[in-house]
């Protein structure tokens, strides 16, 4: 039976409270989404989503916490230098946290694996699940995401200039600051539907229950207390697909690169012209590579 999509609450054993949303039929084989830095469980392209229920998979969309509807952190946020230094505070939760968050919402659902499919942030999470819960991993899917080694994936000066910017207080600038940073990250062959990406924005500034400029910084925190995690990664066991573009300004794709490397076994697709971004219109290029992996892999 297919199921409605609606946001579901559960608070998890590990404390937090998340948001999540399922698509598809009962009997399919799961696949988790978890989005990137600032990202919402509704950032995901419809067209995207529409592939993998096309394909018959059952899709579990999740907001990270100090995300979305999830649990927003009490801890103060870094500071600007803090985090120009990369510096994190004591009190920072880590990936590792951020995974166990996913890895329960998993067995909360049901028991077996899921696929994972992460992009940016996400990514990272997501190959943390899958080094941490082999278990609960059926196959990974790293999406312009690296691997934490301050050598690889590093963004563009340009791109630190937009990120600096102030944090938006309004549902308008909201808007203009996300069509601002996704036109910019877009790559050159996929260009943003600005209508289409409006839309985005203004529903993650609707469904943002908590001080979302403070969750991206914590967010942003998680990541740099995390450190290298190539040594991590190298015992995924999972089927991994990587997949990156060319054009990446916030992630370099050195970043996919090292990723693809460190990951025994991982299959890498560079797609020409593509950046940090997944509009409608490159939606269904991935997607196709992305099927063809997932239906490899299942069990």
């Amino acid at each position: 039976m297919r199921e409605d999509t609606e946001d579901r609450f559960v608070t998890l054993p590990g404390g937090t409270r998340v948001c999540y949303r399922i698509d598809g039929m009962s009997g399919g084989s799961r696949v988790l989404l978890i989005a990137g830095l600032g990202e919402d469980l509704t950032m995901w392209s419809g067209r995207f989503v529409a592939a993998l229920l096309a394909a018959g998979f059952r899709v579990i969309r999740m907001d990270n916490r100090d995300c979305g509807r999830s649990t927003y952190a009490t801890t103060p946020p870094p500071s600007t230098l803090r985090q120009l230094l990369a510096r994190p505070r004591r009190d920072a939760y880590t990936l590792a946290d951020m995974a166990a968050d996913a890895a329960q919402l998993i067995e909360h659902l049901g028991p077996g694996p899921a696929h994972l499919i992460g992009r940016s942030m996400g990514g990272m999470i997501a190959q943390t699940v899958a080094a941490r819960y082999p278990e609960l991993t059926t196959s990974l899917t790293s999406l312009y995401s690296t691997t934490g080694d301050p050598r690889v994936g590093q963004p563009a000066a340009s791109t630190m200039a937009l990120l600096a910017a102030p944090p938006p207080r309004n549902r308008e600038q909201a808007v203009r600051a996300h069509l601002r940073m996704t036109a910019h990250l877009a790559g050159t062959e996929f260009p943003i539907d600005e209508v289409e990406e409006a839309g985005h924005a203004v529903q993650t500034w609707n469904r943002t229950a908590g001080d979302g400029a403070a969750g991206t910084a914590r967010q942003v925190q998680a990541i740099q207390a995390s450190g290298d995690r190539t040594a991590e990664i190298a015992r995924i066991t999972a089927p991994t697909l990587v997949i990156n573009g060319d054009r990446d300004r916030i992630v370099a794709p050195s970043g996919g690169h090292a990723t693809a490397t460190a990951i025994p076994d991982a299959r890498q697709v560079v797609i020409p012209g593509m950046g940090h971004h997944l509009p409608d219109a490159l939606a269904l290029l991935v997607a196709d590579h992305v099927v063809g992996h997932l239906e490899r892999t299942s069990t």
